[in-house]
């Protein structure tokens, strides 16, 4: 009996041989590996799985009940030969082991009909595989786009997050600057306007204070405090020739078309008939004039000082327009007269004094000089020579104001003129020699720092006192060149 099974285990084994030459490799996932029993593959060691089992044989058992082994039923098996009904024609070494063991035959075919059922499967699942990795592809793609998306998003919100931060801090700078002005700025020029304003008012009132004063003295009919002479003439030297032999203030009238106007007239001097053309001697008159006021005259002619009639010289500039009509009728002859702050008196006469029109730009012609000042309009200043003392003749100059510049200090160039630098209007070359309508500076010597311009700015004529010494007194007056005798 043991002899009969060995042999049947033989049998099998050489059938399953054959089996395995048909048999079909199925892959496999490598991912069913317990967490501890992977070895994982490294350089040139790689990982080769092995083949599939073969599936389980399925369906009905192929087996009754097992007969019983009491001796008279061995000894009538061995008598009677049992017939199978479903021996289907196979030969068996032992009839005892049934119709049902399995041949190489029946292993073949339940094989081949397995093995078309697992290919069809293996086919769907490589579809299925292939149509996951391109799924996985799409979503890995995905996922990075989003990725990178998420990583820009990132950054410009942290770019935004600093220029927010940037602009906080800006608007909290300026938030406290406007804070802090109008903390304390705005209240401290309100004081201020505050000040202004009140002071404003004050002024208001002091105006309001003196129209109404006006108000009550024009309420009574005006008066004449300087009683005006009778006698009159074309100029002083016609008036002294009339009877008029006291210096005041007079009327004159040189040509009948014109309205007479005032000027004081000297009539001791030099044996009398003067016209004064300019006088200082107080400083009580600004003369740093524009052209227009230089042309029509200013300043105040004569005042009574107690007399009853003006006898007493102002501070005034006849007008350009006056003086050369005047120097136009005939000959004419000027005489400046100069008073220091000692009480020293000096003089410059010039035979010679003409003064054309306006159209001419009232150009000045002088000549024949005598007197103790020296002459400063025809030679220049005494201290320089060559052609900076060329420079200081005004003779042949034509007048100049600040706002009028005709001097010879590069013509146009409002920084180069000398009117401006020099304080008022003059005959001025390039510069001056002599300044008779500069700044008024009391007592005499005055420097560099107190002139506005730092230049020798002064009630100045250089022969006498130089550059730095301002009179105290100037004026020049004219009157008609007779030569000898009245």
């Amino acid at each position: 009996m043991k002899l009969l099974l060995l042999l049947c285990l033989f049998v099998y084994s050489v059938h399953s041989q054959e089996y395995d030459d048909y048999s079909v490799v199925l892959p496999t996932s490598g991912d069913a590996l317990g967490p501890r029993a992977h070895r994982p593959s490294s350089g040139f060691d790689r990982y080769s799985p092995n083949q599939p089992a073969p599936p389980p044989i399925s369906g009905g058992s192929r087996y009754r009940g097992r007969p019983s082994t009491t001796s008279t039923d061995v000894t009538t098996e061995a008598q009677t030969k049992e017939v199978q009904p479903d021996a289907g024609g196979c030969t068996h070494l032992s009839e005892r082991m049934g119709v049902l063991c399995p041949t190489g035959c029946e292993l073949k075919s339940t094989i081949l009909k397995q093995e078309r059922n697992v290919k069809t499967a293996v086919s769907k699942l490589k579809d299925d595989v292939s149509e996951l990795s391109q799924s996985s592809n799409t979503i890995y793609r995905y996922v990075d786009g989003l990725s990178n998306a998420f990583r820009e998003r990132q950054r410009v919100s942290n770019e935004n997050g600093n220029v927010v931060g940037q602009y906080t801090n800006d608007l909290e700078g300026q938030h406290a600057f406007v804070k802090d002005t109008i903390d304390t700025t705005f209240p401290s020029n309100i004081r201020v306007l505050q000040g202004v304003l009140q002071s404003l008012r004050d002024k208001i009132q002091k105006l309001e204070t003196a129209i109404m004063s006006q108000r009550t003295k024009c309420d009574k009919p005006c008066t004449v405090s300087c009683p005006i002479p009778v006698v009159s003439g074309k100029e002083c030297e016609d008036i002294f020739r009339r009877g008029g032999d006291s210096s005041e203030m007079y009327l004159i009238q040189p040509d009948s078309f014109f309205q007479p106007y005032k000027v004081y007239c000297d009539m001791t001097t030099e044996k009398g008939g003067w016209t004064m053309i300019q006088n200082r001697q107080d400083g009580s008159v600004d003369f740093g004039r524009r052209w227009d006021s230089y042309r029509a005259g200013f300043g105040n002619i004569a005042s009574d000082t107690g007399k009853g009639f003006c006898h007493t010289p102002g501070e005034y500039w006849l007008g350009n327009d006056r003086i050369s009509q005047l120097t136009k009728m005939g000959p004419t002859e000027v005489i400046i007269e100069m008073t220091d702050w000692s009480g020293a008196k000096v003089q410059a006469m010039y035979q010679q004094f003409t003064v054309q029109g306006e159209s001419t730009g009232y150009v000045l012609s002088v000549g024949r000089y005598s007197g103790t000042a020296g002459d400063t309009l025809l030679q220049g200043a005494n201290e320089l020579v060559g052609e900076n003392r060329t420079m200081t003749i005004h003779n042949g100059m034509m007048f100049s104001t600040y706002d009028r510049d005709n001097d010879k200090w590069i013509p146009g160039d409002s920084s180069k003129q000398c009117s401006r630098e020099d304080g008022g209007g003059w005959w001025y070359n390039r510069c001056h020699s002599s300044n008779p309508n500069g700044r008024y500076y009391w007592g005499g010597p005055y420097t560099k720092d107190m002139a506005k311009h730092g230049t020798d700015d002064g009630i100045v004529w250089m022969n006498w006192k130089g550059s730095w010494y301002s009179l105290k007194a100037i004026s020049m007056k004219i009157r008609p060149f007779f030569g000898g005798a009245r």
